[in-house]
């Protein structure tokens, strides 16, 4: 009797402290700012694949799934989409250093950094084949200013050089 009513005083504290953070203000600002620029893509696929794997958290056209509105989930969904949009937002290109992150962008996705394991769980359309993966990365390198296969290449050399 003792154990069953400590388990239901449990359950009520539980409950109680997650209608008290459903409250927090923070997580739910899901706004889209305008597009002001994109960059101009070196093709539609590279567009396309980048808009299913990458968009959600690097552009301002986040598509915010409902549980971005439940406490603590939504904490960490603002939390990702604020800093993928602070790294890299393909909405605002020409604002910040993009040409400066095209080696790093390249290695995050044939590295599988990118997207992040955690958003896989909730966006099975967002994982990429390795081909995806590869046509992906090439893309971005043209995009950028860059030459496709060009970080691969050299990275093969530097791993036959060993």
């Amino acid at each position: 009797m003792k154990i069953r009513k400590l388990v239901l005083i449990a359950i009520a504290v539980i409950a109680a402290g997650f209608l008290l953070i459903q409250v927090a203000p923070y997580g739910r600002a899901h706004d889209n700012p305008p597009v002001a620029a994109e960059p101009n893509w070196d093709s539609p696929q590279t567009r396309e694949l980048a808009q299913r794997a990458c968009f959600d958290c690097h552009s301002n056209e986040t598509v915010w799934p409902w549980y971005s509105n439940v406490a603590p989930v939504s904490w960490l969904v603002q939390h990702d989409v604020d800093e993928g949009r602070q790294r890299l937002n393909f909405s605002e290109w020409g604002r910040g250093g993009e040409g400066e992150e095209t080696e790093e962008l390249y290695e995050v996705i044939v590295e599988n950094k990118m997207p992040m394991p955690n958003y896989l769980i909730t966006h099975p359309e967002a994982r990429l084949t390795d081909g995806e993966k590869a046509a992906l990365a090439d893309g971005l390198l043209v995009t950028m200013g860059g030459t496709a296969g060009a970080s691969s290449a050299e990275n093969e050399s530097e791993h036959d050089s060993d």
